[in-house]
């Protein structure tokens, strides 16, 4: 058994349909019939005993509290008693608790986390900050007594100029995301378990991996560009309030495959770091893992986007308004005419404001990431058992 944040074999999961190596479903006590689904490794039989019991036979009466009268005791539809070695029980989780398992890490682990994410946002934000006051050219003026043909070079001018003031920052927030996102990764693997981890260990763990996460991380992106493109394309060809027509319902067509495509490959992430796979393999695992669960997938992805957006308008509203304050020349400039260059109080103040976004809204995303995944091999590879062995619990079969 493997005793790295990969857990187990990668090869062998059963979700990956391959025969050879892989073990097939015990029968049951009775020998009635096939096992259906039971996971081929089971816990001893004390380990089924209900909650507060612990070692109990089969035949011993229920505790108070646990429903004794039948399905319809006090206690029916509790949760099933699991071991909790680390943030998270050993079963398949809510949404509230991969949400708490997520912050739990963050508080356990605090000095790792923050450590990655404050030294990460800090280079990154430092780096946009230089990139856009010296690399970048000057935004376009913008007169607002404009009118016509004068409005729509305008609004041309300054869209090329958006994307090119955005590439770098884009860039460098992507460089940023992976190193958080693989450090991070390796914390949560470690954390389920509940064993201490260390930056170093994390980043030695991690950075073996961070070439194929880019890689992944481009591919999926040209993917979703790709497909943007061939819904924008046909009514780009055709031009006229038709073709504008036409253009904005391929773009809503293929946003929809977008999103799509990127919750079904949502764990590829997690699967190649944990499993060491490569790029392809990892898609495929995790267009596996989130069959069946798209829309639960989807959901928890948009609570937590959610909750990011919360984090991120509660901490710049504030900071925001404090860099107008402390910038009143570039604001005065922007209204008189019309430029878009702030100066350095304005710049550092909201980098401050940035920086505090990112230290806090990135492990969580990660956290969440990385859970989801756990949570979804739980739930189809029995991998409770596996985390169980590794974590050294009582009762469960240590050997390979």
């Amino acid at each position: 058994m493997n005793d790295t944040p990969g857990w187990a074999s990668p090869g062998s999961a059963p979700s990956e349909g391959q025969g050879a190596g892989v073990p097939r479903p015990s029968e049951p006590a009775d020998g009635n019939g096939p096992a259906g689904n039971w996971s081929p490794a089971q816990p001893p039989a004390g380990q089924w005993s209900p909650p507060g019991t612990p070692g109990s036979g089969p035949g011993a009466p229920p505790p108070a509290g646990w429903g004794g009268g039948g399905p319809q005791g006090p206690g029916w539809g509790r949760a099933p008693f699991a071991a909790k070695p680390g943030v998270i029980p050993l079963r398949p989780l809510g949404v509230g608790e991969i949400l708490d398992g997520a912050v739990s890490t963050m508080r356990a682990h605090w000095r790792t986390v923050l450590g990655i994410t404050l030294a990460v946002s800090v280079v990154a934000q430092v780096a946009s900050i230089l990139v856009d006051r010296f690399l970048l050219p000057e935004p376009p003026r913008v007169d607002p007594n404009a009118t016509g043909s004068e409005v729509l070079r305008q609004a041309t001018d300054s869209a090329q100029s958006a994307v090119i003031s955005g590439l770098p920052s884009l860039l460098i927030t992507m460089i940023a995301t992976l190193i958080t996102t693989s450090v991070l990764t390796v914390v949560i693997s470690r954390s389920v378990l509940g064993r201490p981890v260390t930056l170093s260990d994390a980043w030695a763990e991690a950075r073996p991996r961070l070439p194929q996460l880019l890689g992944l991380t481009l591919l999926l992106a040209l993917i979703s560009a790709a497909v943007l493109a061939v819904g924008l394309l046909p009514g780009m060809l055709i031009g006229s309030t038709a073709g504008a027509g036409l253009a904005l319902l391929g773009f809503m067509a293929a946003f929809c495959v977008v999103i799509w495509l990127m919750v079904r490959f949502c764990l590829a992430s997690p699967a190649l770091m944990l499993e060491r796979q490569s790029i392809t393999i990892s898609m495929r695992r995790s267009a596996k893992l989130v069959r069946g669960a798209w829309w639960r997938t989807f959901g928890i992805l948009a609570l937590t986007g959610l909750l990011t957006l919360v984090v991120a308008v509660v901490v710049t509203i504030p900071f925001g308004v404090i860099a107008v304050i402390v910038d009143g020349d570039g604001i005065n400039s922007a209204l008189t005419d019309g430029s878009t260059s702030f100066g350095w109080p304005f710049l550092i103040v909201s980098g401050i404001g940035e920086v505090i976004i990112s230290t806090i809204t990135y492990p969580l995303s990660a956290g969440v990431m990385a859970l989801l995944y756990i949570d979804q091999r739980i739930r189809r590879e029995a991998l409770d058992l596996e985390l169980a062995r590794a974590a050294g619990l009582p009762g469960y079969d240590t050997r390979s």
